[in-house]
């Protein structure tokens, strides 16, 4: 790679990053931003640089999340056929995906838990690396099974309830990153711990934000289209989970309020 005398190596790889994202080469992207992220003990990564490791990642596992989810329903039809030979291929084709998932999700949190998390100050640094920890191990739990998916769903629940201590007390109910961890803690109790009713009061914690909350109407309405900017690609993950909670949110109202009177 040709150096600019006036760029350093981490300003290069950041530029390189930003084409790979353009050119949609994903799984260099990540390579790029990889080798940012060791260079924290030197400069903690800015909001910007934090992003774009974000963004390579999301998008990279978010492609093998997608052929998971795609070739497990085609076993399940195949299944349902009693189609034992085309059952044994489609395994065999899930569990290379798999372990494609396995070895993103291991890069990330080696990344995280030796480079980014141990340098983080600032709290809003802190719970985005934390809020990251749990996401990947949450899709660790996805389609892990035994002993793995219990360790994959504690090592979650453990990176989750972490950051939202330092949410709680650090960020403004508002914030961007506390608004997203609220989201994903909640998929994670409604689809992994199978929670619906901590998903559901989670997910209204999100949604229905009190106005005493923000400094006025007009911050609110910012904060939640930045929000929706910012977290697009997560969200276009989240609503189909979203639905499922819409549902189960009418069920617990309803018990809430027999439980009252």
């Amino acid at each position: 790679m040709i150096f600019s005398a006036k760029m350093s190596s981490r300003e290069v790889n950041v530029y390189m990053a930003k084409l790979a994202e353009q050119a949609e080469r994903y799984e260099e992207m990540v390579e790029f931003m990889e080798k940012v992220a060791k260079t924290v003990d030197s400069e903690e990564l800015t909001v910007e640089e934090r992003n774009l490791l974000s963004v390579a990642y999301k998008n990279v596992i978010g492609a093998r999340r997608a052929s998971w989810r795609i070739i497990s329903s085609i076993e399940q039809k195949e299944e349902s056929k009693g189609n034992e030979e085309h059952v044994a291929i489609i395994k065999e084709y899930r569990g290379k995906i798999e372990t494609e998932l396995s070895k993103i999700c291991d890069g990330i949190l080696n990344v995280l838990e030796a480079h980014l998390i141990p340098s983080a100050s600032p709290a809003e640094s802190k719970v985005f690396y934390l809020k990251m920890k749990g996401d990947y191990h949450r899709y660790l739990a996805e389609f892990k099974a035994g002993d793995e998916r219990k360790d994959a769903a504690e090592s979650t629940l453990v990176a989750y309830k972490s950051a939202q201590d330092i949410a709680t007390a650090e960020l403004a109910p508002t914030h961007p990153i506390r608004l997203g961890l609220a989201l994903n803690f909640s998929v994670f109790y409604y689809e992994i711990l199978n929670s619906p009713d901590r998903a559901c009061t989670l997910a209204k914690q999100v949604w229905f934000l009190k106005p005493s909350s923000l400094t006025s109407v007009v911050s609110c309405q910012i904060c939640l289209v930045n929000f929706l900017k910012k977290n697009l690609y997560e969200l276009l993950w989240l609503c189909r989970h979203l639905m499922k909670l819409s549902l189960s949110w009418i069920h617990w109202e309803r018990n809430h309020t027999k439980t009252v009177r």
